[in-house]
């Protein structure tokens, strides 16, 4: 049997995704199919290395040794030709964490940061719950496929209060790997208006094979000063619970400031487990992620297809990267909340509604997919009744 296919039982393991289902849609009946993490059992050799240090009886302070460094170097080197160094790296204990502090480290209070929308929800909560503004670049969309607005991101990085622009890259929920003259000219934008970028690659190792993840810091010299890059394998290897990101600052005084920050919050030790964990992840995940990538495919292939031959009101464009569907609802003709009711109540299922994502999420549904097949087609085979009802 695929590993993959394997039906794990997450209830009452204190699992988000699965132990929230009451609260966060009324009912734990349904489906979950909403927080980005994976059904798949993380990789036994992560497992194992964890498994390995719990042994030993004392979990006391610990400190990321340079096997720790060198698997990054060694990751980034090999997967995305990217020449990191040990100095350039950063902890934090999550991405959306580390981009509260990266803002609260390079912005003030009342400047303007740019997100483009529809985008990973944190995003807003991180400008705005600390007191900055936030400007949003509207994607534009045709026939469910995303590009960007760049004269009305010109627009928003002349504003003089204007200080980072934020980016999901790949993007968080669209799907789009921005192809690396798209994100020059993001570059060449932030160089003329003297503009930050902050580049969250949490997802940048979930590529599918016709499609290239370029690093932003990786393009040119100006990058290297200009971007701050945010990357996890809590995505790629299913261990987000281990709370263990970083971050790759390769300016000098830029990581000196981060870390001043870092180290104010009291947030630089790090998980003991996480640090392990990561280690075995980027030493020994290349082909773990290959076979990941072809059940991935698969399952975005077989949505594909049910829903052309039997769904063809609900449409999406196949996901370039990342293991999430942005479903095109809206020849539902349902308000938000009524299609969020829909899901839940008639269908039996929890997605994220596309409306959290902002501007240009209406009348969408985020659907995680990294489930066994088998769990994918219940839920599909759900949708279907469900919508076969409402058209009787």
């Amino acid at each position: 049997m695929n590993p993959f296919d394997e039906i794990i039982i997450r209830e009452n393991t204190n699992s988000v995704k699965y132990d929230l289902r009451q609260l966060y849609f009324g009912k734990k009946e349904v489906i979950p199919m909403w927080v980005a993490d994976m059904d798949f059992a993380t990789p036994d050799f992560i497992q194992e290395a964890v498994k390995k240090r719990a042994l030993h009886p004392v979990y006391g302070y610990s400190i990321k040794p340079k096997s720790y460094f060198d698997s990054i170097i060694t990751w980034m080197g090999k997967r995305h030709k990217w020449e990191v160094k040990r100095k350039h790296i950063a902890y934090s204990p999550g991405v959306v964490p580390g981009l509260v502090l990266a803002l609260m480290a390079f912005t003030q209070a009342g400047d303007k940061i740019v997100v483009q929308s529809p985008v990973y929800f944190p995003f807003f909560n991180s400008v705005l719950d600390n007191d900055r503004q936030l400007l949003v670049n509207k994607l534009l969309e045709k026939d469910n496929y995303y590009t960007i607005d760049f004269a009305d991101l010109e627009k928003k990085l002349k504003d003089p209060k204007t200080t980072v622009l934020l980016i999901s890259n790949p993007h968080n929920p669209v799907g789009r790997v921005w192809k690396q003259w798209e994100l020059e000219k993001m570059l060449n934008l932030c160089k003329k208006y003297n503009v930050l970028l902050f580049s969250d690659e949490i997802h940048s190792d979930l590529i599918f094979p016709e499609f290239k993840h370029t690093v932003v810091a990786n393009i040119n010299e100006d990058a290297k000063n200009r971007c701050i890059t945010f990357m996890a394998p809590s995505k790629t290897f299913n261990m987000a619970g281990l709370s263990t990101s970083f971050l790759v600052i390769q300016d000098a005084e830029k990581r000196k400031i981060y870390e001043k920050t870092l180290e104010a919050y009291h947030l630089g030790m790090g998980n003991i487990f996480g640090n392990v964990a990561l280690e075995a992840a980027y030493n020994n995940g290349q082909a773990w992620l290959n076979y990941l990538m072809d059940y991935l495919q698969q399952n975005v292939d077989l949505v594909d297809c049910f829903l052309k031959k039997n769904l063809p009101q609900i449409t999406f464009t196949k996901p370039e990267a990342t293991y999430l569907l942005w479903l095109n609802c809206k020849s539902l003709h349902l308000t938000d909340k009524k299609l969020q009711e829909f899901f839940i109540e008639k269908a039996n299922l929890g997605l994220n509604s596309g409306s959290i994502f902002g501007l240009g999420g209406s009348g969408y549904m985020r659907m995680n997919i990294a489930c066994p097949s088998s769990t994918l087609k219940t839920a599909l085979n759900q949708l279907q009744e469900a919508i076969n009802e409402i058209n009787l």
